[in-house]
């Protein structure tokens, strides 16, 4: 490749100061794209280094980093910077997306996109400087919603009930809690008080809903079944043995050492990881295979559509 997409030009930005409706508005411009597009794009990127590829694939997906950005605006933090960090996290995607296995390159992308705008905010709360681990992150961007849901929204430490409950469902300790509680309650207020002097806006409407649309949790399963069916249907060109070795190696939480399974089959534990490479060398294979014909069966679907729309 003779570039990676850290940067793409001509892409709409949003200043500090500026019209938040008048980007939406202009990114809504950039065509969404069909599944067969989006492949043959993201393999023209990754064959071939076109930085017009990614510029497509970047621009048809900035509506969903606006989206995600928009739920991150309880922090206080200008959306702008949100969006645009959003936006780094989007190429990021794009440059690691592997179109050959099969599923689209926004399920991909979500985890990219959050995970560049929550770096930014843990970066730039001064106050909170503690959240290095993955457990301590999950405790900042998630302890604000588990004290609404539990009725403690005033400030000072929360009642060791409390604390208890949120460390079991969070899977921290309970110290990571009161200690975060303590950093991140100094600007805790009333719901109902006034972020202006207007008294128009007050701190609810700050509040974020860190739920997944319904139309992303639909597309999202849909994802995950399509790769399922795929997976499953690709199990079936292994041998019995090969299907076992396989499972207990590759799609098991906990996988089953090589020497319990040279145990189980006889053979040296050379002999197992072998097998384990091939079996896993056919599923491969055999994915991007449906992968192929399944792009090719929407584009034959899009070509009747177009001359018979009706």
């Amino acid at each position: 490749m003779s570039s990676t997409p850290n940067t793409v030009s001509g892409l709409p930005t949003l200043s500090a100061d500026g019209n938040l409706q008048r980007y939406l508005s202009e990114i809504r411009k950039f065509p969404m794209l069909q599944a067969d597009e989006e492949y043959m794009l993201a393999k023209r990127w990754k064959e071939h280094g076109d930085v017009d590829a990614v510029h497509k694939l970047v621009t048809s997906h900035l509506r969903l980093v606006a989206k995600i950005a928009m739920g991150y605006r309880g922090y206080g933090l200008p959306i702008a910077e949100l969006i645009s960090e959003g936006n780094v996290g989007m190429m990021q995607a794009v440059k690691r997306f592997e179109p050959e296995k099969g599923f689209r390159l926004s399920t991909y992308a979500m985890w990219w996109i959050r995970a560049s705008i929550q770096e930014y905010i843990l970066y730039s709360w001064s106050l909170v400087k503690m959240g290095t681990t993955a457990a301590q992150k999950k405790l900042f961007f998630n302890l604000r919603r588990l004290k609404g849901q539990i009725k403690e929204i005033d400030d000072g430490d929360l009642a060791p009930e409390s604390v208890k409950q949120i460390a079991t469902t969070l899977a921290v300790s309970e110290d990571d809690v009161v200690q975060m509680n303590r950093r991140m309650s100094g600007g805790d207020q009333s719901l109902n008080a006034p972020t202006r002097q207007d008294g128009e806006a007050e701190w609810q409407d700050w509040l974020i809903d860190d739920t997944d649309t319904q139309d992303i949790v639909i597309a999202e399963a849909d994802e995950l079944d399509h790769r399922r069916s795929m997976l499953e249907a690709a199990m079936q060109t292994l041998t019995e043995r090969e299907r076992h070795i396989f499972t207990e190696r590759r799609l098991r939480d906990d996988p089953v050492t090589l020497e319990d399974l040279s145990k189980d089959f006889g053979v040296s534990r050379e002999r197992v990881r072998q097998i384990e490479v091939r079996a896993f060398e056919k599923v491969q294979r055999a994915i991007r295979n449906l992968a192929t014909q399944d792009a090719i069966a929407q584009d034959k679907a899009s070509e009747r559509f177009q001359a018979d729309p009706e």
